[in-house]
């Protein structure tokens, strides 16, 4: 059993398009011995690259494909293949149903489809999917979205865990994702259809039992500072936000 404390590091929360200095929605998460690149999206394969070497991920979970969680799945692709990297092929990627044939409808470029598996290991993802990647379970619950999107669920050997919301609007399949977690990482882009409010994101940490609560993919406009404070109110214990290159340990 390794000792490596369970954590996740912000690659990026902006949304819906990166920013100077922040990339759209990824993070890493890393424990059991093992790294895992939890949602891609744009500028997040550079950022990536400042804390894991590419041939370094064991696997890649994807909560859904709107491109600011997914799109740098495209450039991974190449680099996987294309750039003399020494590593096993292909990697697990976990991801909604239809992953696979939306990347290769992208990359093809002629008569014959790309050939995406030779870089990704394609797992759709279902309610109450569970796979293990080194010590690390992942579990996912189907969330509201309004397209397929799943909530994921990370824990070590030790019973550590954290829980990332991915998008949706508050829904009970997340907060029982939740229960008990040690870390609830929630998106907070506002009161629009399937997504989570400041607030909302306070309450379903809070039903859930969070140990402590982690806001993200903030909307434009809003000051993180304003987007704890109003989370803050929702929630007994701490709150923080995830700033680009933020390392929070479970």
């Amino acid at each position: 059993m390794t000792d490596d404390p369970l954590r996740i590091t912000v690659l990026g929360s902006a949304t819906p398009f990166p920013r100077p200095g922040n990339a759209c929605s990824g993070y890493l998460v890393e424990g059991g011995g093992a790294r895992v690149w939890v949602d891609a999206g744009s500028g997040t394969l550079g950022e990536l690259q400042r804390h894991a070497h590419l041939g370094e991920i064991d696997a890649i979970w994807i909560s859904h494909l709107h491109a600011d969680h997914s799109a740098d799945l495209l450039t991974a692709y190449y680099g996987l293949l294309y750039a003399g990297l020494e590593l096993a092929l292909p990697v697990p990627l976990f991801g909604p149903p239809g992953t696979a044939d939306r990347l290769a409808d992208f990359l093809t470029n002629g008569p014959e489809r790309s050939p995406v598996e030779r870089a990704f290991a394609f797992e759709e993802l279902a309610d109450g999917h569970a796979a293990t990647v080194g010590g690390l379970t992942l579990r996912a619950r189907a969330v509201e979205h309004g397209m397929p999107t799943y909530a994921l669920r990370v824990e070590d050997a030790r019973g550590r865990s954290l829980v990332y919301s991915g998008d949706c609007m508050p829904c009970p399949a997340l907060v029982e994702l939740g229960r008990d977690c040690d870390l609830f990482v929630c998106e907070a882009d506002g009161e629009t259809p399937g997504h989570h409010s400041a607030a909302q994101a306070g309450r379903s940490a809070a039903l859930a039992g969070a140990g402590r609560l982690v806001v993200t993919h903030v909307g434009p406009g809003t000051e993180p500072s304003e987007v704890v404070a109003l989370a803050a109110a929702e929630f007994p214990g701490e709150v923080r936000h995830a700033d680009p290159g933020a390392c929070f340990t479970a």
